[in-house]
């Protein structure tokens, strides 16, 4: 180690301790390090991974089925820039129902077998978190994917070190977010030799579910409410931004259905930048309905030791034909089978007898017999449609005056102490929709009821749809107050000590 001292004269130093400090700035750089990464943490959407535990039952394609469509997703992502006009973006949409969630789900599972996955986010409207519908973590939740490639550590080192400057930088608009954790980053590393090595892909799936932040108190505030459709607009002009940066070296995948606003944006002002790809009858989707079903049947005809004819040709004839090219009903026809628990030819022959396609030119006409046949099979109808609705349309248990965090919303268990009238309602309530709705244990604490496909919030958001089934939003409100005040003066009873009715019965009967 070379002298602190060199050419000093009549230098005396008693009791020096000499200490080697070689490494500090390393260790102090990792403490930082650290130190971002929980910042960064705090401001992710954990459950819009595509392979986050949230998303465990979400769909996936079956095995041989979509193959055309996942094929044609995976050839742009790898090779797209051979083709004739180049595209950055590609816009994967078609009607609800036609299986978009399930395609991204399984090109994503694929690109990240090939190591070709950048990142992803799921969004949800009627999921458990919240944050899966906002743009409130999309960035972020981006930049936390790339930070946990390993070929992209330089990438990591700057967008860290961004949040250490700025930890604020989560609270400005997603245009500077993308700029600070994203673009600066990339610019920054764009003459590093791993470049080869890093991933081609960023796929977003459920755009059209995302909904509106608001930043003013709209009770004392004359400024408009934000749209969903304002806040869907931004977030694809951030990723046009992105799309169009020479140093963003990622494709884009975005799956939605063709809503107006969505629809306008890549027709208009990303039109040069996007390959659209429409879920239509070239991608041959009654074959793969075909596959899915007969491996339902299959698996029925093995449990309930069925012959191998069952059901016959003509039965998945017309249920394809029913299904209009959705694959929302073919899959809700196999759940309704699978979990409902009853004869499998009584099961059939009630979905059979439905109105089917040819009965009207509304293609989404079987869908909702459909629905209203599995809602009208529970113990009371009215009261499990009204649950339904005041849960998952109009959400009055996810209101901030509830307080829960911004990942998660009301588990089942709340719920269950909210709305019950008397214990075990709920599974009264819910009995026989559970090929609707996810219903956790009685012992899951934490997991909250979530449905299997947005398509049953569009039935019960419309009267034309949902027929006698359709309840009134003020209705839902005031069985949510009701409710409220029913436990606000159970609470108060409790705290002065005031009888409730079962013990001044009981008191009279001493006396």
């Amino acid at each position: 180690m070379p002298s602190h001292f060199k050419n000093s004269r009549n230098v005396n130093i008693a009791e020096c301790t000499n200490i080697s400090a070689t490494n500090y700035n390393s260790y102090t750089s990792e403490r930082s390090h650290k130190s971002s990464i929980k910042k960064l943490q705090k401001h992710v959407a954990a459950g819009a991974l595509h392979n986050s535990a949230e998303r465990c039952d979400a769909p996936k394609c079956h095995p041989e089925t979509r193959v055309a469509v996942q094929d044609e997703v995976d050839s742009w992502i790898c090779d797209g820039d051979s083709d004739d006009v180049p595209k950055e973006i590609m816009w994967v949409t078609g009607p609800a129902g036609s299986g978009k969630t399930a395609i991204m789900g399984s090109v994503a599972d694929t690109c990240q077998g090939k190591g070709t996955l950048g990142a992803t986010f799921f969004f949800s409207s009627f999921s458990g978190s919240a944050d899966r519908r906002s743009k409130r973590c999309f960035v972020p939740t981006l930049a936390y994917q790339l930070v946990q490639h390993d070929a992209m550590d330089q990438v990591a080192e700057q967008i860290l070190s961004t949040i250490e400057r700025n930890p604020a930088i989560f609270k400005q608009r997603l245009d500077a977010q993308l700029d600070q954790l994203i673009l600066k980053p990339l610019r920054a590393c764009r003459d590093r030799p791993q470049l080869l090595e890093w991933p081609k892909v960023i796929l977003i799936d459920g755009l059209d579910e995302c909904e509106a932040d608001q930043y003013h108190d709209m009770a004392r505030s004359n400024a408009n409410p934000r749209s969903k459709e304002e806040d869907q607009t931004e977030i694809l002009s951030v990723l046009m931004k992105a799309a169009s940066d020479p140093d963003f070296p990622f494709r884009i995948v975005i799956a939605s259905r063709p809503e107006h606003a969505i629809k306008r944006f890549f027709a208009g002002i990303a039109k040069s930048l996007t390959r659209e790809l429409f879920l239509d009858a070239k991608y041959n989707p009654d074959a793969d309905m075909r596959l899915f079903l007969d491996s339902k049947f299959a698996n029925i005809r093995r449990e309930s030791q069925l012959p191998s004819s069952w059901p016959g040709k003509d039965v998945r004839r017309t249920l394809i034909a029913n299904a209009s090219g959705q694959f929302i009903y073919i899959a809700t026809v196999g759940r309704f089978m699978e979990v409902s628990g009853g004869d499998p030819e009584e099961l059939l022959k009630q979905v059979l007898q439905l109105p089917g396609f040819k009965a009207s030119t509304d293609a989404l006409a079987p869908l909702d017999a459909l629905y209203s046949h599995i809602l009208k099979s529970s113990p009371d109808p009215p009261l499990s449609v009204l649950w339904l609705t005041l849960i998952f349309r109009e959400k009055y248990l996810e209101r901030p005056a509830f307080n829960f965090s911004v990942s998660s919303g009301p588990a089942a268990s709340f719920v269950r102490l909210y709305l019950e009238s008397y214990p075990g309602q709920a599974s009264h309530v819910f009995r026989n929709l559970n090929s609707l709705v996810f219903i956790p244990s009685m012992e899951d604490h934490k997991s909250p009821y979530h449905l299997y496909h947005k398509s049953l919030v569009d039935f019960l958001q419309e009267r034309c749809r949902s027929g006698n089934l359709y309840v009134e939003s003020k209705v839902v409100l005031e069985h949510f107050v009701d409710r409220y005040l029913h436990l606000w003066k159970t609470s108060m009873r409790r705290v002065i000590g005031i009888p409730d009715a079962a013990q001044v019965a009981g008191m009279s009967e001493a006396d």
